[in-house]
């Protein structure tokens, strides 16, 4: 549900922070960009605050608070009433379970598997867990996205649990894969749960349309080039 409020809510941020936190109104009005931080508030403030904006608003205040200014302040309550983002999306490869699952969750060579990512580094592996950098081939703008994920595979239920470490524009990323047999051959469903950061240049819609129609063309590339393996008798698991 999204909040919505008679008075622009960076305004009623600022009375809050004026009336439960301490906060001078002529110092906020001087620097409108600064941080909480930098406008004198410190971690009991940001406590008080937490309260009010969580009573008022139905809204966490995250730990990082401090670093934020109050016009975003007023954008993550604002965008925090919003659901969060969730996509679902499967595609059915025929080939078996078994080898899709390895081939699939054989991260170091995801290059091959995936069409968007130039680079697999592996930073760290423990277990049924893999800790590892992400590069993108870059867009169509120039620009070249990396970040960290990590993620952990349980071959006896066929599930991977997997989230971002360093976030970027989300404030999380959570993805979920699982893998069913089908008479065709094996269905992988992709769930992705998200919440962006108020500085993040798209809202929750607008990133939601954006991986529901990457996650169909990635899907559809994994499809082909397992199916391909298959037929030529190539499918094995590249060594690592």
């Amino acid at each position: 549900m999204t909040v919505t409020r008679g008075r622009p809510l960076t305004a009623e941020i600022t009375d809050i922070l004026v009336a439960h936190c301490g906060l001078d109104a002529d110092v906020a009005a001087r620097a409108p960009a600064a941080s909480l931080e930098e406008l004198g508030l410190d971690s009991l403030a940001l406590l008080e605050l937490s309260a009010v904006v969580a009573d008022r608003y139905r809204v966490q205040i995250p730990e990082q608070a401090a670093q934020l200014s109050i016009p975003a302040v007023a954008d993550l309550v604002a965008r925090r009433g919003d659901q969060p983002g969730h996509t679902e999306n499967s595609v059915v490869i025929a080939a078996p379970l078994p080898l899709v699952w390895d081939l699939t969750n054989d991260v170091a060579n995801w290059t091959e598997l995936f069409t968007e990512y130039a680079v697999v580094e592996i930073l760290h592996r423990e277990g049924n867990t893999v800790r590892f950098r992400l590069t993108m081939h870059p867009d169509e703008n120039g620009t070249v996205w990396s970040w960290v994920s990590e993620r952990t595979a349980d071959p006896a239920t066929r599930e991977v649990h997997a989230h971002r470490v360093e976030t970027g524009p989300f404030e999380y990323m959570r993805i979920h894969w699982h893998y069913a047999e089908e008479p065709e051959g094996t269905r992988m469903t992709w769930v992705q749960d998200f919440a962006m950061k108020p500085t993040a240049p798209v809202d929750t819609a607008g990133m939601t349309e954006r991986i529901n129609a990457n996650t169909a063309v990635q899907l559809a590339v994994i499809k082909e080039r397992i199916e391909r393996r298959v037929q030529t008798g190539a499918a094995g698991v590249g060594d690592e």
